[in-house]
């Protein structure tokens, strides 16, 4: 049995030749290997193997065959782990009895299981391997280009993979990170056989929940909540331009998978931010995939338009129009251009990287993060990389508390105005302004929120959410007045909806913050 610790990168076809070049240009002596690989992926008609959490393929290569399987192994961020055995064949169909008995799970029936044994999908592609050194560690970069197919339907495969020969995981990143800082990458979750079953319609439609909380409960080292954090928004960022990948003919499914996308991403340079790693050259990162999100809430206003949610068109007996025309106008974006073009975005996979390299790093004394001077985009090298010395839960307090103050500061100043403020854009300065910190304390209540009682911070959201809905609704109306040109009755009908949501507005904010905090309560196991 190999160990397998490898990092997998994915990159667009057309930057196939600049990054075979700056391999090249960083190892010219290092040049192992340019085959073409052909791999069967054999499973039954149940997905038996799958079931089992394992990956069966058999590889030819020169005229011979070598049979693989994969056991249940794990990824984090970018980094797979995953036991492998390899058995050289002659013939073109795998022989699990070849394999270590000691592998199934108890009870299998092994002799049942070959019988109906099938070949799922194929991978093809042409591999070029380096064999580098960096920092202590021997390390095979490979580069795959090719396809994925099943059937008549295939799609592209284009990875980079770095797997570990001898030394120390880290130094896979430092590599990584060279490479990503000359060509656009990002980091790869899922396996070419995740990507074949899915592409034999054989993947399951994946249903991605909202993110209500990060699993802090039970938690109190800083360090250990920082990881954690980072890790679940990390994972929620891959999953979701994976799902965003295969909705391109769905955009109103799409405008909500963008928007958990952005806070996810969000929640993570807050994060950063809190804890104090953020360094001017990742803050900078993250500006500039933010501003690539930038059309997210309008995608959001036109989706709640099209389905007419909330009854937000009212009795209006040109609410059909409306609903046409914000469905048009989102169906004529092209959402999948917009997320190659964030891929093409080089922050994009050094952001990711580096929030990989911070789950990598091992506190060098209490409350401190070791740092790698070979990232870019890594945690600061001196005192700034210092966690905060109290817990997670004093820190939870602290930046809840501070929105919350944010947000008080905001409504006093709205409230000596006894007048509701109007615009040409319905919401008044004070709401645009409330709305922000709302956001900010979302973020917050994601964050750390589940380090308290369910039962008290239930209650405290739902006032948030009844907040929120009206900031929705006020943000889809100003879309509607945009849309509307110069249709005088639709103005006319909008600044009457404008007056009472404003109100509305104020009363929702009034309400949630005349209620207790949750985090004035003690945390769960504190």
């Amino acid at each position: 049995m190999d160990a397998e610790i490898e990092l997998k990168l994915f990159f667009l076809p057309e930057n196939k030749n600049n990054l075979i070049n700056e391999i090249n240009h960083l190892f010219s002596g290092d040049f192992q290997s340019d085959v073409v690989l052909s791999n069967g992926y054999f499973d039954t008609e149940d997905l038996q193997l799958r079931h089992w959490d394992m990956g069966l393929r058999v590889r030819g290569r020169n005229g011979e065959r070598e049979q693989t399987i994969k056991t249940a192994g794990k990824v984090v961020g970018g980094i797979h782990s995953r036991p492998e055995y390899n058995v050289a064949i002659d013939a073109d169909t795998p022989e699990l009895s070849l394999f270590p008995a000691a592998i199934w799970p108890e009870g299998a029936d092994l002799g049942a299981t070959q019988a109906r044994l099938g070949c799922v999908f194929h991978t093809d592609f042409r591999r070029l391997t380096w064999h580098v050194t960096e920092g202590e560690s021997r390390i095979e970069i490979a580069l795959d280009e090719g396809t994925i197919s099943s059937g008549n339907k295939s799609e592209p495969l284009c990875e980079l993979e770095f797997e570990l020969l001898s030394g120390v995981p880290a130094d896979l990143l430092s590599l990584a990170d060279k490479l990503v800082a000359k060509v656009p990458m990002r980091l790869g979750k899922a396996s070419k056989a995740q990507r074949g079953y899915r592409l034999a319609g054989l993947g399951g439609k994946r249903a991605l929940e909202v993110l209500e909380g990060v699993p802090l409960a039970g938690v109190s080292d800083a360090g250990a909540g920082f990881a954690l954090i980072i890790e679940t928004a990390l994972e929620r960022w891959q999953l979701l331009e994976d799902l965003l990948a295969q909705s391109s003919g769905d955009p109103l499914g799409a405008a909500p998978l963008w928007a958990r996308l952005r806070t996810a991403v969000m929640l993570l340079d807050a994060a950063c931010r809190q804890f104090g790693v953020m360094t001017d050259t990742l803050a900078a990162g993250f500006s500039e995939i933010l501003a690539q999100l930038d059309f997210i809430d309008e995608a959001q206003a036109l989706a709640l338009i099209a389905e007419n949610r909330d009854e937000l068109l009212g009795r209006r007996p040109d609410s059909k129009r409306w609903q046409d025309d914000a469905a048009h106008r989102l169906k004529s974006d092209d959402l999948l251009a917009r997320l190659e073009r964030l891929w093409r975005l080089p922050a994009y996979g050094q952001v990711q990287l580096a929030m990989v390299s911070l789950l990598f790093k091992k506190p060098q004394a209490e409350g401190q993060i070791a740092t790698s001077a070979s990232s870019s985009m890594a945690a600061p090298t001196m005192a700034a990389s210092t966690m905060p010395a109290s817990t997670i839960a004093t820190i939870a307090a602290q930046r809840l508390q501070q929105c919350l103050d944010e947000l008080v500061a905001i409504e006093r100043a709205a409230a000596s105005n006894s007048t509701i403020e109007l615009s040409a854009e319905l919401l008044s300065p004070a709401l645009r302004d409330a709305g922000a910190e709302l956001e900010s304390m979302r973020l917050a209540d994601i964050t750390f929120g589940e380090l308290y009682e369910p039962a008290a911070r239930r209650h405290y959201r739902a006032a948030w959410q009844d907040a929120k809905q009206r900031f929705d609704v006020l943000g889809a109306y100003q879309l509607l007045g945009k849309l509307a040109g110069p249709d005088a009755e639709m103005h006319d009908w909008l600044d009457d909806k404008g007056v009472t949501l404003n109100f509305g507005a104020r009363q929702s904010l009034a309400a949630l913050l005349a209620l207790k905090p949750y985090w004035h309560l003690s945390a769960i196991g504190t």
